[in-house]
């Protein structure tokens, strides 16, 4: 008996897979508002220097006559590049002169000023604190704000490298268990960090755990427990990809759905970010709210079963008898407890271990001509996906100026890009519909180039619509990547993929730094990379309705079929001209 048929007996869509991916879904929800909470706790309120005579009260006393605000600022800040009050200097001395209604900007000289050695004054009208404002992270050290993201994100993929093959070492609800914990508390820590390496290094470790989240309710498992032949039944291809937490426990007929519906988790978790964030203005009470509700998710964690194909994998039959007892319990199939015996389970035990397959080696993606094409292509387009997307998701201010406006329209193209990318999918193809996200996300950044900072509204709107092509890139390529590469390498291409997507992710921010050189750079870079991908999709081969490869030869065969239903066509072509 396989275990697609043990997991019929216990109930494959019943109350039990309700509850869990309900419970997995709004933990995920919580668990995601970490990825770009600096968007609001980071976010860069305007500010200038600290001047004497506009913030010292015994200054402003001694000042013969009464000067308006306006002629204060004036004699005490010079103008910056944009006309506004310069917001790293000011004047060494009060500039009196330039009361003058005569005066020029000749009137003074770069030597007149100073940097902002007594501090800075910050707009505290949206935020009344955030850790730029709370450890002065602006103008000479306005790079430790990316910088900080970067950290971020690298825990992510540290974390990502570390609870992949840990789940499939210890089980799947020990280290979600784990991580839940991990994640309030050093969000919880993070919220009181002294100082900011100690930030920066509480917020590496709150992403290490969030990968640990993301690998198991969402992300591809990468360890080679447990890898089917592939193209043997329905739901093959999705297992091929490799298994959720949840979706080891749903039937194959219910599996994309459960997968959309995990994934809609990212779109809500927009939604739920944005919601407290224009509730809560202070970055340490934002970082509380965000991170004390997974207290929660770690008791509820105790609740879930652990995945009773990952039990008979690894031998655990007495465990993984339990947990589908409990699941038929739950799901009111009591009657089958009969049914479910040592003997039983010992069998399917062997059946999943009879097609599991020792995966080849990275070296051999590289080194057969037609493999490496896929797999330079598609990790290209991986790391386009992160570079891109958390370039620009992770700095809102620059793309608006209602930050909360822009994190739910985020959330609201996220969720038809995601359900309609299934359905082009389907009906176009997996290579025109990869290539056209990537091309249009790109295109949508380059416009954002050309267009005036004073149309503020159509430059939030071009970056939501690049966000959202993004949103069905990711999509497409999770499904596309999958079907590109036979069985005994796929997740190995597929990891490979998504270790480009977190390196893209890492030097994203890092790029924002070239907005020295002109505001207009970051985008540029963005567009391109996005645009160059799109094109060099178009290299690959469409893998719509065509079976899951299983071998490398069968990649060879399926190229040869096409160039020769190609060739085949054109000959016919011909000869009926003549």
């Amino acid at each position: 008996m396989a275990f697609s048929e043990l997991l019929d007996l216990v109930g494959g869509l019943g109350r039990f897979q309700v509850l869990q991916t309900v419970t997995l879904m709004v933990s995920l929800m919580w668990v995601v508002t970490q990825n770009m909470l600096e968007n609001f706790s980071a976010a860069v309120p305007s500010h200038r220097c600290w001047a004497p005579l506009l913030d010292d009260s015994t200054a402003q006393a001694g000042i013969s006559g009464e000067l308006s605000p306006e002629a204060l600022l004036a004699v005490s800040i010079p103008p910056g590049p944009n006309q506004r009050p310069h917001q790293c200097r000011r004047f060494r001395q009060p500039q009196w002169q330039l009361l003058d209604p005569n005066a020029t900007a000749s009137s003074w000289s770069e030597a007149d000023t100073e940097p902002c050695v007594d501090g800075w004054v910050y707009d505290r009208s949206t935020f009344t604190s955030t850790i730029v404002t709370k450890w002065d992270l602006v103008c000479d050290s306005h790079a430790l704000k990316p910088m900080a993201q970067s950290i971020y994100l690298a825990g992510i993929l540290v974390g990502a490298a570390a609870c992949g093959p840990a789940s499939d070492r210890l089980g799947r609800r020990l280290v979600l268990t784990w991580s839940y914990l991990q994640i309030a508390v050093t969000g919880t820590a993070a919220a009181f960090a002294p100082a900011f390496p100690v930030y920066c290094l509480l917020r590496f470790l709150l992403a290490f755990a969030v990968a640990g989240v993301i690998m198991n309710t969402d992300s591809l498992r990468r360890s080679p427990t447990w890898r089917p032949a592939g193209g043997l039944h329905a739901g093959s291809r999705a297992d091929s990809l490799g298994l959720l937490a949840v979706m080891e426990w749903t039937a194959a007929r219910a599996r994309t759905l459960v997968m959309t519906l995990n994934s809609l988790g990212f779109s809500f978790g927009h939604f739920l970010l944005a919601a407290v964030a224009y509730g809560v203005r202070d970055c340490t009470l934002l970082q509380l709210a965000v991170s004390v509700p997974l207290f929660l998710s770690f008791l509820c964690s105790w609740w879930l079963a652990e995945s009773a194909r990952w039990l008979l994998t690894t031998g655990r039959l007495d465990q993984a008898l339990q947990e589908l007892r409990r699941v038929a319990a739950i799901n009111r199939k009591g009657a089958v407890w009969d049914s479910l015996t040592p003997e039983v389970l010992f069998s399917a035990m062997q059946e999943e271990l009879r097609v599991g397959q020792v995966p080849a080696s990275l070296g051999t993606l590289l080194r057969i001509p037609g493999l490496r094409l896929r797999t330079c292509i598609s990790t290209l387009c991986w790391f386009a996906f992160g570079f891109t997307f958390f370039g620009l998701a992770l700095d809102l201010q620059a793309l608006g100026s209602n930050i909360f406006l822009l994190q739910t329209l985020i959330g609201i193209v996220d969720i038809p890009a995601k359900t309609g990318t299934l359905l082009l999918l389907t009906h176009l193809g997996r290579r025109p519909t990869q290539a056209a996200s990537l091309l249009l996300a790109g295109l949508c950044i380059l416009a954002n180039t050309l267009v005036p900072q004073e149309m503020g509204a159509l430059c939030s709107a071009l970056a939501v619509l690049g966000l959202g092509g993004l949103g069905a890139t990711y999509t497409c390529i999770i499904i596309y990547s999958g079907e590109l590469f036979p069985t005994v390498l796929r997740m190995t291409a597929v990891g490979l993929g998504q270790m480009a997507a977190r390196g893209g992710a890492i030097l994203g921010p890092l790029v924002r730094l070239l907005n020295v050189h002109g505001p207009w750079l970051p985008l540029l870079v963005y567009g391109m990379v996005s645009v160059l991908s799109g094109l060099a999709t178009l290299l690959l081969p469409e893998t719509q309705n065509l079976p899951l490869p299983d071998t490398i030869q069968d990649v060879q065969n399926q190229a040869v079929k096409v160039a020769t239903h190609g060739t085949l066509g054109n000959s016919i072509l011909k000869s009926t001209r003549f």
